[in-house]
């Protein structure tokens, strides 16, 4: 399995980092997960490509996660690919069928195949088997753990926007890597979000080798090794990283 951040930001843009969307590749299989604003063009620079990406997985429907949604359906539709399909939580059909309302013109123009999943539910996609977990942010959402459809042992895990804490650190437990939401440095009153400190407690018993951090806000640069600390010091004794935009991480 291969996972590549095309986009590390958050709903305030910065030159460097785009809005989420993280691409997993598992031999000829891929699955997008999540696709916010950038999150096209992002792709348009990889190997894949849009034309390569026929599913797209959702954690949850703010804007800054679906905002390449209809983008990315409009551009495999005039490249000539027939399919898409879009999962998602619950919600998730009423989100595209309301864009496309709005965007009459692109409905029925390629076959378009929408699902629901909940969490605690393990299902399959593009190739992977998921299983989902829910989060808590100011929208209901799920993070995912990901592995290859063959093996049972999943190796990715994606916090999406989410507080820290045990529950989602014990899901993510196993896994090789971990990319979890860490939007602020300590001293922002935030909710919805960790800072450092807070993850650091929440993931202390989270078994995972490397724990990539992301969604994060201009907020946090110059600030970045000072972040790592206080999540060591809360008691991850694992490697932590930032994610950035184009990194590429094989597992």
């Amino acid at each position: 399995m291969q996972v590549t951040f095309l986009g590390t930001g958050s709903a305030l843009p910065t030159g460097s980092r785009m809005q989420t969307g993280v691409l997993l590749s598992a031999g000829r299989q891929s699955l997008l997960v999540d696709c916010g604003s950038g999150i096209l063009h992002r792709l348009a620079n990889t190997e894949t490509g849009y034309e390569g990406v026929s599913s797209v997985l959702l954690t949850h429907h703010h804007l800054d996660h679906v905002a390449d949604l209809l983008p990315l359906l409009k551009a495999r539709w005039l490249a000539g690919e027939e399919h898409l399909e879009i999962v998602g939580p619950q919600g998730t059909k009423e989100l595209v069928d309301g864009l496309l309302s709005l965007h009459d013109y692109l409905d029925g123009r390629i076959d378009l195949q929408m699902r629901e999943v909940t969490a605690g539910h393990s299902f399959e996609i593009a190739g992977f088997s998921v299983e989902g977990y829910e989060t808590r942010h100011s929208m209901d959402g799920l993070a995912y753990r990901f592995a290859e459809a063959d093996d049972e042992q999943p190796l990715f895990a994606f916090s999406s926007d989410t507080e820290a804490f045990t529950g989602l650190g014990r899901f993510a437990s196993g896994c090789r890597v971990l990319a979890h939401d860490c939007s602020f440095p300590d001293g922002v009153d935030v909710s919805g979000h960790p800072t450092p400190t807070q993850l650091g407690d929440a993931l202390a018993d989270c078994e995972v080798d490397r724990l990539y951090l992301t969604h994060l806000y201009p907020h946090t640069e110059g600030k970045h090794d000072e972040m790592r600390q206080a999540i060591a010091c809360g008691g991850f004794d694992g490697e932590i990283r930032f994610a950035r935009d184009g990194l590429r991480v094989d597992l």
